[in-house]
């Protein structure tokens, strides 16, 4: 535990007990972000330094925000973020305090964190989102002595629809520059890695809108997991003990691939207690078990 920051507070570890496997968008999406914020608001901030709003295309949804260790080194290692919100819903900013958790997280760590806002499904279906990950990159590697960045130590992380997104500019090679995908490291937080339409996945329409198409054939041949090998990048993979439903299987399937390519198995974090939404509301709280474990793999992925 870090007393540094704020505790999550017994009535709140309760509820989250109480709501347990019962999936409710209204439950575990609505309540836990506005409970964690409010344990968020707890917290002391002043340690790092935040730029918001820079564009990095034209669309009002290609922007990102910075943010910045106070330590003034270089050549630190940097977390690019991309937010959940099923496709059709969702921002980087989904709280005044939610997301930008991860990413204070990360710089009060030493890692230069950067929040990615990227084009939804009305604007943009596949692979544009994913196609806005692949500008983040770049960007980041365009301004990586700017920030005081090493280009060898980027990472990218997803939770949920995010982790689609960048699970496929990290596997699939259609999605990645001629170069490959610049990128030391990718890390999976209840990630929706496979797309389908499945009658127990509760976005499936919302699934159906993004790809365009109900074809499992074609789901499957643009899902994250179809195009992982030997190749692939190191991999972190943590999902919660009440996911969204499907999730932690297909987690578990991306961890399955992996280590079958790779003849070892990824990191791997499985989160008692914890529902879908509380998976990343919870990281840059007192409770540090998943924040120390992305840290380690941060600091040697393999």
């Amino acid at each position: 535990m870090d007393p540094d920051r704020p505790a999550v507070p017994q009535d709140l570890r309760d509820l989250m007990a109480e709501i347990g496997p019962q999936w409710s968008p209204a439950l575990h999406v609505k309540l836990m972000l506005d409970r964690f914020s409010a344990v968020h608001r707890t917290g002391s901030k002043n340690d790092v330094t935040v730029k918001r709003d820079i564009a990095y295309g034209a669309h009002e949804r290609q922007q990102l925000d910075i943010y910045l260790p106070a330590d003034g080194t270089t050549q630190r290692a940097a977390l690019l973020f991309a937010h959940g919100g099923a496709f059709l819903d969702g921002h980087r900013n989904r709280t005044d305090e939610i997301y930008a958790n991860v990413l204070h997280f990360f710089a009060r760590h030493a890692i230069v964190g950067i929040n990615i806002g990227y084009r939804l499904a009305d604007a943009a279906r596949y692979p544009g989102a994913t196609e806005d990950i692949a500008s983040v990159v770049a960007w980041t590697h365009a301004h990586a002595v700017e920030l005081g960045i090493a280009a060898d130590r980027i990472f990218l992380m997803g939770h949920s629809a995010g982790a689609a997104h960048t699970g496929s500019y990290v596997y699939d090679v259609r999605c990645q520059p001629a170069a490959g995908p610049g990128l030391a490291g990718h890390l999976v937080v209840s990630g929706r890695v496979r797309a389908e339409t499945l009658p127990e996945n509760p976005n499936a329409q919302k699934v159906a809108t993004y790809y365009a198409t109900k074809d499992a054939t074609v789901l499957a041949d643009l899902s994250p997991v179809s195009h992982v090998g030997m190749n692939s990048i190191p991999t972190f993979i943590a999902f919660a003990q009440f996911e969204n439903p499907l999730i932690d299987v297909h987690c578990l399937e991306l961890a399955h691939r992996l280590a079958q390519a790779k003849r070892r198995a990824p990191p791997l974090l499985w989160l008692r207690g914890h529902n879908h939404t509380s998976m990343i509301a919870h990281i840059n709280t007192a409770e540090d078990h998943l924040g120390r474990a992305m840290l380690d793999f941060i600091a040697d992925p393999g």
